[in-house]
């Protein structure tokens, strides 16, 4: 994994790339070593086919509505593409409880209920925080003492920092970002617009 600032200095902005057009877009492609930051950290869960022939990253908060919006669309987007494989990078931009929330969310993959987690707290009605956050782990089934001990482990609070460093030295404006190949989108998105991003990821990187 590089430094955070030698990942600032791999590669322009991610958001500035998907404002290019596509045939220019190899002319900055992605430096391998950053690729492997944003697809291949071994601490970032996966959803999909962790085996597919394309990744897609999301950079994403609990406390992001329109995040929130997005997650049928993601489980659309994963269920019709056997191919794909999605990196999830937790960057909690919006204060204490999504922090808390991130946390939950990665110690619970220490119990192997990560999707459950991932999905009860996007779907949640109100504001992730620490009371609600608890009510949806023991809703799926996790064990609080063990959960909470889990959520102050290194490994949690590195997988964190590092989401976060490569966020801002991409110079990513918020959440929810999506980026595949050397494209990146942000904000709401339609399924259509994903399956678009996906098929222009796959020809980039085939080219």
């Amino acid at each position: 994994m590089p430094t955070r600032r030698h990942a600032l200095a791999l590669i322009a902005a991610a958001s500035g790339a998907a404002a290019l057009p596509a045939a220019a877009q190899r002319a900055n492609a992605m430096p391998e070593e950053l690729r492997k930051a944003l697809e291949r950290d071994p601490g970032a869960p996966v959803l999909g086919n962790p085996d597919g022939d394309i990744t897609l990253t999301e950079f994403f908060d609990y406390n992001c509505p329109f995040c929130r919006k997005m997650l049928l669309t993601m489980q659309k987007l994963i269920g019709a593409d056997p191919k794909l494989r999605v990196v999830l990078h937790e960057w909690p931009v919006f204060g204490e409880g999504s922090e808390f929330a991130a946390r939950a969310a990665l110690a619970s993959l220490q119990q192997g209920k990560y999707w459950q987690m991932h999905s009860g707290l996007l779907s949640m009605s109100g504001r992730a925080e620490q009371a609600s956050v608890l009510r949806v782990a023991r809703k799926v089934g996790l064990d609080i003492p063990r959960l909470e001990k889990d959520m102050q482990g290194e490994a949690v609070s590195a997988q964190i920092d590092r989401s976060i460093e490569l966020a801002d030295h991409m110079g990513l404006v918020g959440t929810p970002t999506l980026i595949c190949g050397d494209e990146a989108v942000f904000g709401e998105n339609s399924l259509a617009d994903l399956q678009a991003l996906v098929a222009r990821g796959r020809k980039t990187l085939a080219s």
